[in-house]
Order: C-alpha cells, then sequence, then structure tokens
C-alpha cells in the first residue's frame, strides 16, 4: 500500500490555511502545524506552504518514520487508521494505541505476548500485530480499526472535557477521525 491516496484524502479533508485561536496548534496549511513546517525548513507564509511540501511531510513524519509501510504490508486498513491517528494526535499516541489494543486483544496473553503500552511500532508490535491477524482471521482488520476508533474518541472527549476550547473541535473530530 502506497501513502499517496491517503495523504490526498487528507489534505482535501483538512484543507488550505487555518489560524483559528482556539487551535493550539497555531497556523496550519493542508493539516500542517507551523511547527512542524518549520522543523522541515520552511521559512515562508503559512498561508503559502507549498502542496508538495505537505506532502513530504506527512509520507516522512506521519507514515515512513512511525512505521506504518511495514504495518500497511500486514493491514492496510490498520495503517490508515494509524495514519489519521497520527496526524490528529501525534504518531506515539497512534503507536500507543495500537500497543494497547493488540494487548488488550490477545486473550490474556493466549494468542501472543503482551508488549510494552508505550513506544514506537517495532518488531514487537509488528510480531503481535501478524499474530493477531493469523489468529483471528478475516474479521481481524475490523475489530482492530474498532479498537483502534474507540480509544481515539475517548480520547477527544476526555480532550473536550479537560480543555473547553477544544469542545469547539469535538463534533468535527467524532463526524471526521473516528469510525
Amino acid at each position: 500500500m502506497d501513502a499517496s491516496n491517503l495523504i490526498d484524502e487528507l489534505i482535501q479533508r483538512e484543507g488550505g490555511y487555518s489560524a483559528r485561536p482556539a487551535d493550539k496548534g497555531g497556523p496550519t496549511r493542508f493539516g500542517i502545524s507551523e511547527a512542524v513546517a518549520r522543523a522541515h525548513g520552511y521559512k515562508g507564509d503559512m498561508a503559502k506552504l507549498p502542496r508538495d511540501s505537505a506532502v513530504a511531510i506527512y509520507r516522512a513524519d506521519y507514515w515512513t518514520k512511525p512505521g506504518l509501510d511495514r504495518i500497511a504490508d500486514l493491514c492496510p486498513t490498520v495503517a490508515a487508521e494509524l495514519f489519521d491517528t497520527g496526524v490528529n494526535m501525534g504518531t506515539g499516541t497512534a503507536a500507543a494505541f495500537l500497543r494497547r489494543a493488540l494487548n488488550a486483544l490477545n486473550r490474556n496473553g493466549a494468542d501472543y505476548a503482551d508488549i510494552p503500552a508505550s513506544g514506537a511500532v517495532d518488531a514487537a508490535t509488528l510480531a503481535a500485530l501478524k499474530a493477531f491477524l493469523r489468529t483471528r482471521g478475516p474479521a481481524a482488520g475490523t475489530v482492530l480499526v474498532k479498537a483502534l476508533d474507540a480509544l481515539q474518541g475517548a480520547r477527544y472527549i476526555a480532550l473536550a472535557e479537560t480543555r473547553p476550547a477544544d469542545e469547539a473541535f469535538l463534533y468535527g473530530w467524532l463526524a471526521n477521525r473516528v469510525g
């Protein structure tokens, strides 16, 4: 699975330039925050960030670096879900959701051993994912995506509960990012 379609869909969903005062990420273009753009060497006006720069950032930071290309080889739908979560919540959070879900779905270690609940996608994560998919069969990817969505939705609600400014985004997050 190539990330190109996912990146195109994400850029379409994120839209162009935004500078909403309630958004703690600050100005964005195509969903890329100013801090991320600057970390990649972009020095210009955020309203003019080139689309190809956004594509390159998404591919490097949110697809390849967190290992979603390796997950896509096993289960493209899980990789797509983790990509979207990683963009919106951070790649560490996406990886933690995957690890937590895999641990909760391993039937108390009968199918495969627990893995640390935090950390990057690594060989242990991939081995657990392979075992989960093999053991649970054709519906496994769909069930895992549901578990990831549940974790994501719970986090969005917690964010809105603890930071009132995030209530402005909760409806859109749930409508566009969960399930």
